[in-house]
């Protein structure tokens, strides 16, 4: 049944957004401004209402898959400030996620070194400040370099953290290897209530589904706001070209520091939530290969667009877990996924419009120039 599901969900985003149905997305555009609110809101309605109601039509593995996405796609919203919209590669954002983790484990667990068990929603505001003051501190250094610079120096930072929290130094205060246990989770075990006629019953990762989908809307929200701002401009000032937007007036240091802050906080929100869902964290789970999958849902889904990183998170995250019984095919079948995209719509799923302008309107500039380079032999034949 998993494998039916993954098939059909898998085949109709390929269809949706192949690039012979653009005519539908530009009938959508050309059509009145109150049409496209009316579509948009029955869109974001039916979305709502799906969400709503998943955990009480599946079981308990889809919501457990499901869990699973909406944390990495709360990482993915976050990195997508950093590298959608600042243009910003990083690809130590890992680091982030185990702050929010160890600092939410060191906070809550009445096990940990600190040992003061504070409630969740009284340790998160900490843990939330605590991650912007890292992203400031981390992204202070650095954010001078520019390109392939920024992201090896970026990694470097990500297996620094990794190394530091298993580390034998810092055993007494984060457990090293052992890492830290016994955090408690803020929400009730079960949820059993009567609404009218209507029964809502929840249990387990059922119970998470709920709270980290609501941080999630409120991220994305967040970060639509953002782009539509004078700070999403001045980022995709500096995205296009950083000396232009610097001679401009962008003080292109400030706003990548921004960007970087808001992404470290809602990075460590994500960690946040995944330490209460384990109840422990352990430093094998921040690797490097966590922040190479955000990344990766970014670029399928489509860089600066909430929609596609939305569509990323699905497909990249929840895809694969409902594929496990075709576990030693997993991994082909993710890479060739990606390198299909990356030749047939580098642009992502959904693209964000102005990246997919740009990125075409580069395409036909190459193609323009190879055949006036193919046409000047002729020319000076003749």
């Amino acid at each position: 049944m998993a494998s039916i599901l993954c098939f059909v969900v898998g085949a109709g985003a390929a269809l949706l957004w192949q690039p012979g149905n653009e005519l539908v997305r530009r009938s959508i555009e050309a059509a009145p401004v109150q049409t496209r609110r009316r579509i948009r809101g029955w869109t974001i309605a039916v979305l709502v209402v799906a969400v709503l109601i998943l955990p009480q039509v599946s079981g308990t593995f889809l919501a457990q898959v499901a869990v699973l996405v909406g944390l990495y796609l709360l990482l993915a919203l976050g990195l997508n400030i950093v590298v959608g919209y600042a243009g910003l590669l990083d690809l130590g954002y890992v680091a982030f996620f185990a702050v929010g983790a160890y600092l939410t484990a060191l906070l809550t667990s009445p096990d940990s070194s600190l040992g003061i068990g504070l409630p969740f929603f009284v340790a998160l505001p900490i843990v939330m400040l605590g991650a912007g003051m890292t992203g400031l501190l981390i992204g202070a250094p650095v954010l001078r370099l520019r390109g392939d610079y920024l992201a090896i120096v970026t990694l470097g930072f990500g297996e620094i953290a990794r190394v530091l929290f298993e580390s034998d130094a810092l055993r007494p205060w984060l457990g090293g290897v052992q890492g830290i246990l016994g955090i408690p989770s803020p929400f009730p075990v079960r949820i059993d209530l009567q609404l009218g006629t209507t029964h809502i019953f929840a249990t387990g990762p059922q119970v998470l589904y709920y709270p980290i989908f609501a941080f999630c809307a409120l991220a994305a929200v967040f970060a639509y706001r953002l782009s539509n701002s004078r700070i999403g401009r001045a980022w995709n000032a500096m995205r296009e070209d950083e000396s232009v937007a610097e001679a401009t007036g962008v003080s292109t240091v400030n706003y990548k520091l921004l960007a970087f802050a808001l992404g470290a906080t809602t990075g460590c929100l994500s960690g946040a939530l995944f330490a209460v869902q384990l109840g422990s964290v352990f430093p094998g789970s921040f690797d490097v290969f966590v922040s190479i999958t955000v990344l990766a849902v970014i670029i399928l889904g489509g860089m600066g667009s909430i929609p596609g990183v939305i569509l990323g998170a699905i497909v990249l995250i929840g895809l694969p877990e409902l594929l496990r019984e075709f576990v030693e095919y997993r991994i082909l079948v993710y890479g060739a996924v990606l390198v299909a995209m990356m030749l047939l719509r580098p642009e992502g799923l959904i693209p964000n419009r102005g990246r997919q302008r740009e990125l075409h309107e580069a395409e036909s500039e190459e193609e323009e120039e190879t055949l006036d380079g193919d046409l000047m032999p002729q020319r000076g034949q003749t």
